[in-house]
């Protein structure tokens, strides 16, 4: 009868080649989670960003393109999220979110504004 104590340079080869191969499986939808939770934090950020503009034209009957006023207003971004206001009148507005990490963009629209991007419906946010 043996006494074994301990695993075998196989066995612990064997332990190590299976855990490798399921982080090789694992990365690559850990990248596309990571990219899914941008997008949703862009989303997030431009509806902020609507309902801000929204409060913005009921106090004062007009869109601002100045994120200044916005953010005297409360308006805040997440971290490196960047809002562009492409167009704002009185009739409506349009605005592109970025993030540094990722190359998607997202947009939105209202009112007479030109659709932007991928938006092509009035106030549905969409990205590319």
């Amino acid at each position: 009868m043996l006494n074994r104590k301990g695993l075998t340079f196989i066995e612990l080869l064997l332990v190590f080649t299976i855990i490798g191969l399921m982080a090789s499986i694992a990365m690559p939808r850990l990248r596309h989670m990571k990219d899914r939770a941008l997008v949703a934090t862009l989303k997030r950020d431009l509806r902020t960003f609507a309902m801000h503009q929204e409060s913005h034209y009921y106090d004062r009957a007009t869109y601002t393109d100045d994120l200044g006023v916005l953010v005297a207003g409360g308006y805040r971004t997440s971290p490196d999220v960047t809002i562009s206001v492409n167009e704002a009148t009185i009739l409506g507005w349009s605005a592109t979110a970025e993030h540094g990490q990722s190359v998607v963009e997202c947009y939105l629209f209202i009112g007479d504004a030109a659709p932007i991007g991928n938006a092509t419906t009035e106030g549905a946010l969409e990205c590319n």
